[in-house]
């Protein structure tokens, strides 16, 4: 099992009380394959790939729980051991490339940053060829040039291949992607999309995808998680996700997707009812 998470517990304190972001959540994820954790926004999705990174800010506290990367616990590691596993095992490709690229700095120095961390052993011209092959990889075109530029001077598209190039640098086993699409255009998406399953087909990468966009899960999972208000509320594949759907909250999530084709349109789509308390339900775990 490449990552295997344990009745996870991340809290948030503050002067108003506890906000149980994370709360008892357990999932696993198999060696090549792609996990989607799906849910609306603020359903502890990306504070649960946070925690796995070790990157929770405070007043975040992990309160419990166990995070094993290929049987090792993450959550026992000190943070010196941690900057050791991150790139090199485990890396993540965060929602927009704007605010995680630094833009005084070329593209090509950031991500020789990012090489001469994790493989010291490496000359100059070492790590500009793997940094070549890095933009080369994820369809960067012109990569020498792209080597100079500005993170500024790129397309929305060529930021997000940038990140997944700085993610993939160190063939990472497992790669997070907090909604990594979000910011792009339909077209775009797609291609970052299918470069992210090529690079699992190619390198055998385990990939947990971090979506609110059921149409990406589709399109990417193996296996789905769906959270409500920090609590994994179905676990399922994703054939089984989509054609018998088992929590109440799933079935609200996929009722509110449009469908194609000639059925009679009706005046509104269907919305999660917020007055709707899904976690009375009981969880349907399969």
């Amino acid at each position: 099992m490449m990552l295997e998470v344990n009745h996870l517990k991340t809290y948030f304190y503050s002067e108003n009380g506890i906000n149980k972001a994370v709360n008892d959540v357990s999932f696993s994820l198999k060696e090549g394959e792609t996990l989607c954790i799906v849910g609306e926004s603020g359903s502890g999705k990306s504070i649960t790939s946070l925690s796995i990174m070790g990157l929770v800010d405070k007043p975040g506290v992990i309160e419990g729980g166990e995070i094993f990367l290929e049987g090792v616990n993450l959550l026992k590691m000190s943070e010196k051991e941690l900057r050791g596993i991150r790139g090199s095992h485990v890396a993540m490709i965060f929602q927009e490339p704007m605010t995680s690229l630094n833009p005084t700095y070329t593209v090509g120095f950031q991500l020789d940053e990012v090489i001469k961390l994790h493989q010291p052993t490496l000359n100059k011209q070492e790590r500009y060829s793997k940094v070549i092959e890095a933009l080369e990889l994820v369809g960067m075109p012109n990569a020498p040039e792209k080597y100079n530029e500005y993170p500024f001077k790129l397309s929305g598209g060529q930021r997000q291949r940038v990140m997944i190039a700085m993610a993939m640098a160190c063939e990472p086993k497992l790669l997070i992607a907090d909604e990594p699409t979000t910011a792009l255009d339909v077209t775009i998406q797609a291609q970052v999309l299918e470069l992210m399953n090529k690079l699992k087909r190619e390198k055998g990468t385990s990939i947990l995808f971090i979506t609110h966009d059921l149409g990406v899960v589709a399109q990417m999972a193996d296996h789905v998680v769906v959270m409500y208000k920090g609590v994994v509320v179905e676990s399922a594949s994703a054939k089984e996700l989509f054609s018998d759907p088992r929590h109440p909250y799933t079935k609200a999530l996929l009722g509110s997707i449009p469908t194609p084709g000639h059925a009679k349109r009706k005046s509104r789509l269907e919305t999660v009812d917020e007055s709707v308390n899904y976690l009375s339900f009981p969880k349907e775990i399969r």
